[in-house]
């Protein structure tokens, strides 16, 4: 009898006791502090210990995965505003971990310059597994410098550029911001171009052709040049370049892009594109 009471208080307390999740679910943000309009990556990190096979995005996928967004002034959680998948699909056996990327401006409008809280979710035979909450900000940046392009073809559409600078792992960066006003109302996507020494003032202009270029200062002895292509209905991010300073190395190439660029106070200076 005593055997059996035994065995029966320790089958109890097995049952009672909370057991640790078969599937681990973490969120992490790619940084703390966004400057507003940006993408704000981040990576789900999903380790399966159960028995089954995690199944997700394909049409007949029975499992789920999803970031659920919140303020944090008030914790009111925000609705989606794409049905587009999270994260590519995938098949993850037992054992087995993986690390996913998402873009959280693609399924959230991020109506607020404030502090966010996002969690993912696992969704697997019926019970969620959950990520703690992570919380980062969204800030509008310090003012750098900007310019206005319209468009001969498109009258009335005006494109709007922002320079703004923020701090990104301790380092300040240059973000390039784009937005339309007039016949259209949308933002494009915020760029972060790379870090910058603010010993001298970025340059922004809009050529005849459609490209916008920024030329900034990202070193004592390099400038980034940072190439978009506008037109009415898309503004994409073409290329990077690092080049040399000219007071220091005597750059030719440099002088060239400094011709390209125009003059020293682009804020003032409205750049104007015709098609």
């Amino acid at each position: 009898m005593r055997t059996l009471a035994i065995a029966a208080l320790a089958a109890f307390t097995a049952a009672a006791a909370p057991s640790p999740s078969l599937i681990a679910v973490r969120l992490d943000m790619r940084s703390d502090v966004f400057v507003a309009g940006e993408g704000y990556a981040a990576f789900i990190n999903v380790d399966n210990s159960t028995p089954d096979t995690i199944d997700v995005g394909r049409p007949e996928s029975p499992d789920r995965i999803f970031v659920e967004l919140f303020r944090a002034s008030d914790k009111m959680q925000y609705q989606r505003t794409s049905d587009r998948p999270f994260v590519v699909s995938f098949s993850l056996n037992s054992g087995e971990g993986l690390r996913l990327e998402t873009v959280l401006a693609d399924h959230y409008a991020f109506p607020d310059t404030t502090r966010y809280f996002a969690r993912a979710v696992l969704v697997h035979a019926g019970t969620r597994y959950e990520s703690s909450m992570k919380s980062f900000d969204v800030v509008p940046g310090l003012y750098d410098g900007g310019a206005v392009q319209m468009f001969k073809e498109r009258p009335g559409l005006k494109r709007e550029y922002e320079l703004v600078h923020w701090v990104r792992g301790q380092v300040e960066h240059l973000f390039l911001k784009a937005k339309d006003s007039g016949t259209e109302n949308r933002f494009w996507r915020t760029s972060d171009l790379g870090p910058i020494l603010r010993v001298t003032r970025p340059k922004i202009s809009v050529l005849p052709s459609g490209e916008v270029i920024v030329l900034h200062r990202a070193t004592q002895s390099a400038f980034i040049r940072s190439e978009f292509w506008s037109l009415p209905e898309a503004f994409e991010f073409h290329e990077h370049e690092v080049m040399s300073d000219p007071d220091t190395v005597g750059a030719e190439r440099m002088k060239e892009i400094y011709r390209e660029s125009g003059g020293s106070e682009p804020v003032k200076k409205a750049w104007w594109k015709f098609w």
